[in-house]
């Protein structure tokens, strides 16, 4: 037998190598793999990372390498997503027994969720925003101008409103602690409002041109555009912006949090170290692989360059870690984005109740109510069957676990 740790998935057009051995595949996402893997423009194959599944159009934990065209959907709408983790100099006999008020300042410091349909009394987003976020804001407007100029649906998006700010679902800020029991602050965001507005604007847009072409496709939300056309000149532009959007959202939110807990009474005085990580996991880059340059579309997927450090978080009641990337070429140099879901929002919420879930987090301070059971971490696979899958993408650098999480 073979000692290479993914399997290959022959199709009748380019073939699918996944890092999926010991953890679930279902066989929605394989179906849309191999629909993604028969586009004429993919380069070499196409790549499935351990936390793949299905996700709308193209899979979630997927790496599409393709000359010539980019597929929206791909990307997807959250464009950015991704995670950043900063080590402090607290270490776990500097926390108070009670980690309830630590979970409270942060929860008073970042807007979070989503109430009022996302109109003005929207709890997740700035009614004012802080001098910082106006400041941050003020760098990014030029771009966002540009793209409003030729694409005038996008000035509607909350933008300005939402940058700082943590949104919903599976996104989360946590404190966690490593192996050497030295205390962590990690947290998962993307581009927010506008960065929606963008991925679904060019959805559409790419959906009008296949139909505009009579392109036929096995499922519409692969719709791509070609390069060479305004419209993909267009979308390398907004993506890139809406990248630089999700990261400086990351990082104002993390300088907001650590500025709040230096001020909690009880905490010695703390600094970071120089520790810290940020990374994308829905995103586009210019890569050169096997000898041709392409573009690498990494929806849930993150760049694990020789030597690159990424994050891949687990789910509420699981360890998370802290990874250097090996530079695995087979993978297009990259890894999972996290455990990835064993089940959909849906029948998480038919199958668990809140006792389940107060059960398995049992040893977090985190929200325990029928709005998160989506998010319980059985609703998620096994991270350590995760990592066990994609060993030869990454070394685990620090192995953190979680003592509070703030969810939206």
């Amino acid at each position: 037998m073979s000692d290479r740790h993914y399997d290959v998935i022959e199709t009748p057009n380019k073939p699918i190598k996944a890092w999926t051995r010991g953890v679930l595949f279902e066989d929605e996402a394989r179906a849309q793999l191999r629909n993604i893997a028969g586009l004429p423009f993919v380069h070499k194959w196409v790549a499935a990372m351990p936390d793949v599944h299905a996700g709308m159009g193209a899979t979630i934990g997927s790496v599409v390498p393709t000359i010539g065209a980019i597929i929206p959907a791909a990307v997807g709408v959250d464009i950015g997503c991704g995670m950043i983790a900063v080590q402090t100099t607290l270490t776990a006999s500097d926390l108070p027994d009670d980690l309830a008020p630590l979970r409270s300042t942060i929860e008073r410091v970042v807007p979070h969720g989503r109430t009022h349909n996302g109109a003005r009394n929207d709890r997740g987003a700035w009614r004012d925003p802080p001098a910082e976020v106006g400041e941050a804001w003020a760098a990014l407007l030029p771009g966002f101008e540009a793209l409003c100029a030729k694409h005038p649906r996008l000035a509607k998006a909350n933008h300005v409103s939402h940058l700082g700010t943590l949104g919903t679902g599976n996104h989360f800020i946590e404190l966690c602690l490593d192996e050497s029991q030295a205390v962590w602050c990690m947290l998962h965001s993307g581009s927010r409002g506008v960065g929606g507005r963008i991925g679904s604007h060019f959805i559409s847009a790419a959906k009008r041109e296949m139909e505009r072409w009579f392109v036929s496709l096995p499922d519409r939300d692969l719709a791509y555009l070609p390069e060479g056309s305004a419209l993909f000149d267009d979308y390398v532009e907004a993506v890139g912006w809406a990248q630089d959007y999700a990261a400086t959202n990351r990082r104002l939110m993390m300088q907001r949090v650590i500025a709040a807990l230096k001020r909690v009474p009880g905490l010695p005085p703390f600094d970071v170290t120089s520790m810290a990580v940020n990374c994308h996991h829905n995103y586009i880059a210019r890569e050169r692989h096997y000898g041709e340059t392409c573009w690498v579309t990494r929806k849930g997927a993150v760049r694990a360059g020789e030597g690159e450090l990424g994050i891949i978080p687990g789910s509420m009641g699981a360890r998370s870690y802290i990874v250097r990337g090996k530079g695995q070429p087979e993978s297009f140099c990259s890894c999972s984005h996290g455990a990835g879901r064993a089940m959909s929002r849906t029948e998480a919420r038919r199958r668990f109740t809140v006792e389940d879930h107060a059960r398995a987090t049992a040893a977090v301070e985190c929200r325990k109510d029928a709005d998160v059971v989506d998010e319980t971490p059985m609703a998620y696979k096994d991270i350590d069957a995760v990592m066990a899958a994609q060993a030869d993408l990454v070394d685990v650098v620090h192995t953190l676990k979680q003592v509070v999480c703030v969810k939206g």
